[in-house]
């Protein structure tokens, strides 16, 4: 006689797949949020790179009389397509057709989204040391009745100093030089040159802020990889005052002069995000967020932009 653990085996209920839903309906998606696993990542130079992910896992159900879908198949599907070889927008389309092959009675959109940092060595701005950079980035994949669709979304730390504080700090400083060198004196070249460099000179500074850019990018079919990196370097090289590792004297003072050269509110930051991503034909649609977190308020300056196709991202907070 056959052991009872194996009769049990044999006839485990499938409650998902045999029992019809209380409440019959359509759903939009459904599957696994989430899921942590390793992801590998290609670079410039082509060196692979491994990172710890969460990914989310969905298709539609779209039949009405079907309780629910087969999770487990999503969640071995994702552990063995993103540990054979790293992301890319070939093996993420392969990877939602595997979706709903397994579904093939139930489904008809497949959706994957990949979270992770994307750590990167930056050179420093003047000496010769380098540092690490974690940018937060995603990639949302999109296959729908046979249509893929693929966006990249990354975060980027940078450096804001406000337009408004620097004209009223130059202000006070001007009232205090005329203070200290009233019209009509003589001027003591050594003695303007020795106020400038004290702290009663310069009496007065503007507020600056760490802040925080939001990309959200549609690509176009021509591309082949995932351009976390290309995205970033636009994003910072539009910005110019991205936050620094590795940080000398030489390489504060030099962000000390970039600052000052790249005054700027939110919706300068948000307008030139705009202008940098409208420039690569590459990029089909975008969203930026520029949120400055301010020193003088307890509370966000925020801007927004799209790229304003029809049909496209909105821009709504």
């Amino acid at each position: 006689m056959a052991p009872i653990t194996e009769n049990l085996a044999r006839v485990m209920p499938d409650i998902a797949n045999e029992a019809r839903p209380a409440v019959a309906g359509l759903l939009d998606w459904v599957g696994m949020g989430e899921i942590e696993i390793p992801v590998a990542i290609s670079d410039a130079a082509g060196a692979v790179h491994t990172s710890g992910a969460r990914v989310n896992a969905f298709v539609n159900l779209n039949r009405a009389d079907v309780r629910g879908i087969h999770m487990s198949r999503l969640y071995l599907h994702v552990d063995k397509a993103l540990g054979a070889e790293p992301l890319s927008p070939c093996s993420l389309r392969r990877l939602l057709k595997d979706f709903l092959d397994s579904h093939a009675d139930l489904s008809d959109r497949a959706m994957v989204q990949v979270h992770f940092d994307y750590l990167v060595r930056r050179p420093a701005l003047v000496s010769d040391n380098t540092g690490w950079k974690s940018y937060p980035v995603s990639v949302t994949a999109l296959l729908d009745r046979g249509q893929f669709s693929l966006e990249v979304g990354v975060q980027a730390a940078y450096s804001s100093t406000c337009p408004c504080s620097a004209a009223l700090a130059r202000q006070l400083i001007q009232e205090n030089f005329v203070g200290e060198f009233p019209a009509g004196s003589p001027l003591d070249h050594a003695a303007v040159l020795r106020w400038l460099g004290s702290e009663q000179g310069i009496n007065a500074t503007p507020h600056s802020q760490r802040s925080t850019a939001e990309v959200k990018a549609r690509l176009a079919p021509s591309f082949q990889n995932l351009p976390f990196i290309e995205i970033i370097d636009r994003i910072e090289g539009a910005l110019k005052t991205p936050v620094q590792t590795a940080v000398k004297r030489e390489d504060e003072q030099a962000f000390a002069r970039l600052n000052g050269q790249n005054l700027m509110f939110c919706e300068d930051a948000a307008r030139r995000m705009q202008k940098a991503l409208d420039e690569d034909e590459r990029i089909s649609d975008f969203w930026v967020r520029a949120s400055h977190f301010e020193s003088l308020h307890p509370h966000n300056a925020v801007a927004m932009a799209t790229k304003g196709i029809v049909g496209g991202y909105s821009s709504t907070p």
